[in-house]
């Protein structure tokens, strides 16, 4: 694995650190082990305060690695704030600045888009889009201008996408698919954006997860080949994020399912999804 991700350093005082919303459970508490592994400070982010603090503790006894929580809910704008205020700091106080955010939070309601809470809708653009946007937009321009002062850390962010959002139509996914896409277009461009700058932007789209947001999902039988393990989504976005790749698919069968979408007939993909419904 590249250095940059296994040796984290800790010169200006301060050890690399890493954020990470969504941290209680999931992809997010595996990308807090494998971080701490790493040799990274911690700020755990979720709604459950209990959990990120059995979780703190534990990583901090087992990797002797500085751990912070915020238990807030990043659907709503006063956990917004408390996490966009840590993620401005630059290290001149005795806060670690942030050099690397991981977008890992997000809700994944499904159904009908005619049968949808109004409210839930926007609770999910909230989670899944806005909060994303808010946190990035924060430590963009603190990472920004410590690679302008000539500060040599690897920085940047990791957002959890989906390949949800890459089908041309997701019949009973409308608004989560289309969350995700959003996430998709809007990060490889950043990423584009920022490359010159010395910062790394790189999306993450999963397939099938055993998580707890695919309960759902893993009732209907899928086999085990429809999942892949959250290590190997961790391992394979942090190797991408240290190489600077703005896109990364884990899993070979999701790879070939990508390449697939990419050259089957619009049309085609449209009427099979229709027959699906």
């Amino acid at each position: 694995m590249n250095e940059a991700v296994d040796t984290p350093g800790t010169d200006r005082g301060h050890p690399r650190t890493a954020l990470v919303t969504g941290a209680s459970a999931g992809i997010g508490e595996e990308y807090a082990r494998r971080l701490a592994q790493r040799g990274y400070g911690l700020v755990l982010v979720a709604r459950r305060g209990e959990l990120l603090a059995a979780l703190a503790e534990e990583l901090g006894e087992i990797y002797g690695v500085p751990v912070e929580t915020i238990p807030v809910d990043l659907g709503t704008r006063e956990g917004v704030d408390r996490v966009v205020q840590r993620l401005t700091a630059d290290g001149t106080d005795d806060r670690a600045p942030i050099d690397l955010l991981v977008n890992n939070a997000g809700r994944g309601d499904g159904g009908s888009f005619v049968d949808q809470d109004p409210d839930e809708i926007d609770a999910m653009l909230d989670l899944n889009v806005r909060a994303v946007l808010r946190l990035t937009r924060a430590v963009l321009p603190v990472q920004i201008a410590r690679r302008a002062a000539d500060d040599k850390a690897k920085v940047g962010v990791i957002t959890v996408s989906s390949l949800a959002g890459e089908p041309v139509v997701n019949p009973g996914g409308s608004v989560y698919g289309a969350s995700k896409k959003f996430l998709t277009l809007w990060s490889e461009s950043v990423s584009a954006e920022v490359r010159s700058s010395g910062v790394a932007v790189t999306v993450v789209l999963p397939g099938f997860v055993r998580t707890d947001m695919t309960l759902g999902v893993q009732e209907k039988g899928l086999p085990e080949l429809a999942f892949v393990p959250k290590d190997h989504i961790v391992r394979d976005s942090l190797r991408a994020w240290a190489a600077g790749r703005p896109h990364v698919i884990p899993g070979p069968q999701y790879k070939t399912a990508d390449g697939l979408l990419k050259v089957l007939p619009r049309t085609l993909v449209r009427v099979l999804a229709r027959r699906m419904v």
